[in-house]
């Protein structure tokens, strides 16, 4: 075959291969060249789709509901109260997690967290292919990645979201410092057993706050974020805690390889089993009301309500855990185990509010609201609809003595000052017509305001109000810390007929406990808001506010409840005590309120009994309330403080009060005159007694003479002071109202004759002798 034999047959079969020749077609068409370009094409509008994307993408607002926190109320001691909101959370900064607690999140999670960008790229890469396969959730992200997903995205599984979580990651790892963003990822992950936030899964696994965990309690908590549920010890399945116990080794050997343990420190660690779970502590019972109290008094100094609901918050009290268990169990012993509501409809009628306050510190220590929500949401502590009654006494007599209030004649007003305690006696000199009844409707004579205040005697403090000014009153009254929009400035009031809640109460006699300073009784001593990262403390009012009374009144009103308590319409009650107390008691119109307000040296507080129908709340009798007559409150309410005060007191059952005073019932009646000479008796009488002259300055319903030694109780006279010749006593003095008759010293030999005092009593016999005068008992 020649030359052109040969090219013809090559140009006839590549004519023939080009008839059938698609195979190399394709090869040219995708050759490794062009392969390669279209990777890099691709690869290169993913490089700019993605810088778009993070051009594009900015760092978003939180994830409201990863900001939301629980508000957590604790005890004086620092003990969980309750912890209230819609999450369990209570967000704490780095500074009260320990270090080496921290480390243990790194070393569980992500060993490279201080040294990334934030973004694990190969485990990311991994977790989005997963994804496409249809896997579900994958892990390998870091704690940054983990901290986006938690605060700023959603726990959705989708490429766009890894997308966002990627570009968004980064940016936070820029934006941020690392302790920021472990802060963020420790506050805002989900331990179990419905706890958010490390400070929150402490005390549901372990029962402390989050700066008590230790490193072995940590690394479990940390090991727990895997799994919350599989791993919660008190649940998990046999191969769960299996897992769990690998994950906490793994944990605590990771962190020896970072050198954050020492291998020494590593073998002394010990599994810590956590506590068996407890439902969370709500706001049931008289937490309820405490709460409630609590948060009036934060939004009352400028908390904004809103931003305290939205969580955060950690409140400290100033309620004693052992007081309030205790003025609780009074109530029961004392009150409700009285009460059989199924028998005497009147019994279930029956409330019951108290505050118990320390007056030095000017806290709550103790609150007692009433059933508890829901059986009844009405705080009975802090409610101001009854009438305080006759507690306000005290009231009027330091407005008297602070006013330097005189009687109708001109005569000042205090303890010792007599008034006429008849029955309706009209009172002189007032705004309007008024006669009150006592109670009983009993008549005293001629009586001391002691005496007056002892027997809650309602014609002698209408006249005294009188004569201090109703207004002068109320003014004392408002800066005691009663609600002045509640006084209506009538007669009537000088009988406690304005509206007082029992906290309101506790603070008026604080004030006198606290001799003069005024007293708020206040139950928030702190409040921490924890946002953003850190703790902001809110500034609160002092409870112990200014001088409202002078050391002197207080004090005097203080030695005059003395009397109440020991001889008085407490005495029952409170008698055979091992403590110095003060009180008044109250019982109002139509028995439908009934009080003992009460205090040591060291505690206040304040018992409001009251009737209130369940069926709408409208007020009612006490009367017959636990199968007796009348509630005085010299009954329930008195017995409820007396059983309190002694288990509440502790140590400071033996302390007295310091009084700046020299009168009223506190102060000892003054000790006769000590003889200078001994008197010799005359070798035959030479003359016959005569009778006295009547005395001058007479006691009327304002006074009392001046220049006499003033008894204890009633405006006694002394008799002649000296017998006659066979030794019969002297003209009998006059007592005053209920004082008791005096008799005369006995002549030389003779033996004191007995006087009759003309107030009923009979007089002391006189002793032979002597010169001095003896008074009747």
């Amino acid at each position: 075959m020649g030359r052109a034999d040969a090219r013809r047959a090559r140009q006839g079969s590549a004519r023939r291969a080009g008839k059938n020749g698609k195979k190399s077609g394709i090869r040219r068409l995708f050759t490794w060249k062009k392969l390669l370009g279209a990777f890099l094409g691709v690869c290169l509008l993913g490089i700019l789709g993605f810088i778009g994307l993070y051009l594009y993408v900015d760092v978003p607002a939180g994830n409201k509901d990863a900001k939301l926190q629980s508000n957590v109320f604790k005890y004086a001691d620092g003990s969980v109260m309750a912890r209230v909101g819609q999450v369990n959370r209570e967000t704490v900064p780095l500074s009260r997690i320990p270090k080496a607690v921290q480390h243990t999140f790194v070393a569980a999670e992500n060993k490279t967290f201080y040294q990334d960008s934030g973004v694990d790229l190969k485990g990311t890469l991994r977790g989005i292919i997963n994804t496409l396969r249809g896997k579900g959730k994958q892990g390998g992200s870091t704690i940054t990645q983990q901290y986006v997903k938690n605060y700023y995205l959603s726990q959705e599984q989708t490429v766009s979201r890894k997308l966002q979580e990627i570009v968004i990651s980064l940016k936070v790892d820029q934006k941020f410092q690392k302790d920021d963003i472990l802060a963020g990822y420790i506050n805002t992950s989900f331990y179990g057993r419905g706890a958010y936030g490390i400070q929150a899964a402490a005390q549901a696994y372990y029962g402390v706050d989050s700066d008590k965990l230790t490193v072995a309690q940590g690394a479990y908590l940390a090991s727990l974020l895997q799994a919350p549920n599989q791993y919660d010890w008190a649940i998990a399945s046999d191969a769960g805690k299996k897992l769990v116990q690998e994950r906490w080794a793994y944990t605590l050997d990771n962190m020896v390889e970072m050198k954050w343990l020492t291998p020494a420190e590593r073998a002394q660690q010990k599994f810590p089993v956590p506590k068996p779970p407890k439902p969370l502590p709500g706001a049931s019972g008289q937490a309820s009301y405490i709460i409630a109290a609590a948060k009036q008094e934060l939004f009352a100094q400028g908390v904004d309500e809103n931003e305290f609901e939205a969580g955060g918050w950690t409140v400290t009290l100033g309620i004693e855990k052992n007081r309030q268990k205790a003025l609780e169990a009074s109530v029961k012993r004392k009150l409700t185990d009285d009460l059989a509501p199924d028998r005497r409809p009147v019994d279930r009628d029956v409330q019951l509010g108290a505050t118990s306050v320390d007056p030095k510190t000017g806290y709550v220590v103790a609150l007692y609201g009433g059933a508890g929500y829901p059986k009844h949401y009405t705080n009975n502590a802090t409610r101001s609809d009854y009438q305080p009654a006759s507690t306000f006494k005290p009231v009027i007599l330091a407005s008297a003595m602070e006013n330097h209030a005189v009687t109708q004649t001109g005569v000042p007003i205090n303890p010792n000052t007599i008034y006429d305690g008849t029955n309706r006696r009209p009172v002189v000199g007032g705004t309007k017509p008024f006669a009150p009844p006592n109670e009983d409707q009993a008549s005293y004579g001629k009586i001391t305001v002691q005496t007056a205040t002892n027997n809650s005697v309602n014609s002698v403090f209408a006249q005294m109000g009188a004569d201090v000014g109703l207004d002068q009153v109320k003014k004392t009254a408002v800066s005691l810390g009663m609600n002045g929009a509640k006084m209506d400035v009538q007669p009537a009031m000088t009988l406690g007929t304005m509206g007082a809640s029992p906290m309101q109460m506790a603070g008026v006699y604080a004030t006198f406990d606290n001799h003069g300073e005024k007293v708020t009784p206040t139950l928030v001593k702190k409040a921490v808001q924890s946002k953003d990262g850190s703790d902001k403390e809110i500034p609160l009012k002092n409870p112990i506010g200014e001088r409202v009374l002078s050391r002197t009144t207080a004090d005097t009103v203080t030695s005059v409840l003395t009397g109440v308590v020991n001889d008085g319409t407490a005495s029952d009650a409170v008698k055979n005590t091992a403590y110095k107390a003060a009180g008044k008691t109250g019982t109002s119109d139509d028995n439908k309120s009934a009080w003992f307000v009460g205090y040591t040296p060291n505690l206040v507080t304040a018992v409001g009994m009251f009737g209130e129908s369940p069926q709408g709340g409208a007020q009612v009798t006490l009367k017959g309330a636990g199968g007796g007559g009348r509630v005085n409150g010299g009954g329930y309410p008195a017995k409820v403080w007396a059983d309190y005060t002694e288990n509440a007191l502790g140590d400071g059952a033996g302390a007295d009060f310091d009084l700046d005073t020299d009168m009223g019932a506190a102060v000892p009646p003054p000790a006769p005159p000590t003889p200078t000479h001994t008197a010799t008796a005359p070798a035959t009488p030479t003359h016959s007694p005569t009778a006295p002259t009547t005395p001058t300055g007479s006691p009327t319903d304002s006074g009392r003479p001046t220049g006499r030694p003033t008894p204890p109780t009633g405006g006694t006279t002394a008799g002649p002071p000296n017998g006659g010749t066979n030794g019969t006593g002297g003209t009998t003095g006059t007592g005053g109202g209920t004082g008791t008759g005096g008799t005369g010293t006995g002549g030389a030999n003779g033996t004191g004759g007995t006087g009759t005092g003309t107030g009923g009593n009979t007089g002391g016999t006189g002793t032979g002798g002597g010169n001095l005068p003896n008074f009747g008992n």
